[in-house]
């Protein structure tokens, strides 16, 4: 958290929600960003409802568009369009632009034990360049799940695969997960002691880099003081923390925060303000 953050929630209906979000920073430029969020009347679960449509465009005219939608009872599909971004997995890993438009497309199948996905990538024919990544996970018992992803990727000059193997174990209350391919390794664990505190560790290997780096983190629930801490600290000697309070009967929630990076010198502050 850096800076000064207002954020404004309004429901103009039951399905359909909007938000402002107002970004004044210290250390780079203040952005302002318009979210549309539309959600339909085909509900699974408290958090799975269909169709669900969500735009967001920034004061620079950077658009971001998600669309998912409920094919057949087990298929889902999702569409992504990313506009004018340099963020993000497929930037960092697959091109050397700064600044492109792209379009993502998933479909996922859902069986009774098992959940398998496929997504494409910015596939373009006349450069012959594309993305795909597969997923696959599959419930051994009720607590272990298995599973893997391979990313392919293809363009002029350039082809190549990988493969990742992925393991999560859910306790009562714990979980485990582990991730092991060509890259390297990474590992987490989360603990629920009780209602009011969590913590988690993170371990990560990266081959290519040669660098190894962990974090631990936690969180502290006040109910009563309607209140909630967030703090955590790796391995790069940062430390960050952020305190969220709810201000009753108001609807409206402050956040303060701050970060510190001992080995860069570099120290962060700011506070945001959620409406709604």
């Amino acid at each position: 958290m850096e800076g000064v953050k207002l954020v404004i929630n309004k429901s103009l209906s039951s399905h359909f929600q909007v938000t402002h979000t107002i970004h004044m920073s210290t250390i780079g430029q203040s952005s302002y960003h318009l979210n549309a969020t539309y959600v339909g009347d085909q509900q699974l679960s408290p958090t799975e409802a269909f169709p669900t449509l969500v735009g967001d465009i920034n004061n620079v005219g950077s658009l971001h568009a998600q669309a998912l939608h409920l094919l057949a009872e087990r298929i889902r599909n999702e569409g992504r369009l990313p506009g004018n971004t340099s963020a993000g997995f497929f930037a960092e890993n697959f091109t050397q632009q700064s600044k492109f438009v792209t379009w993502q497309f998933d479909t996922e199948y859902r069986g009774d034990d098992y959940t398998a996905t496929l997504t494409l990538g910015n596939p373009d024919l006349i450069s012959e360049s594309i993305i795909l990544v597969a997923h696959f996970l599959q419930s051994v018992s009720s607590r272990l799940v298995l599973g893997g992803e391979m990313v392919y990727h293809r363009r002029p000059g350039e082809e190549g695969a990988i493969v990742t193997l992925a393991g999560k174990y859910t306790a009562l209350k714990w979980v485990s997960t582990l991730n092991l391919g060509y890259g390297g390794a990474h590992a987490s664990y989360y603990h629920r002691a009780n209602d009011q505190i969590q913590v988690g560790v993170e371990f990560e290997a990266n081959t290519r880099l040669q660098d190894t780096s962990f974090a631990f983190g936690y969180q502290l629930n006040l109910p009563e003081a309607n209140m909630v801490f967030r703090g955590f600290l790796d391995s790069n000697w940062c430390v960050g923390a952020v305190l969220e309070k709810k201000l009753p009967p108001l609807p409206v929630t402050l956040a303060l925060g701050a970060f510190l990076n001992h080995w860069k010198h570099r120290f962060h502050c700011g506070f945001s303000i959620i409406v709604g």
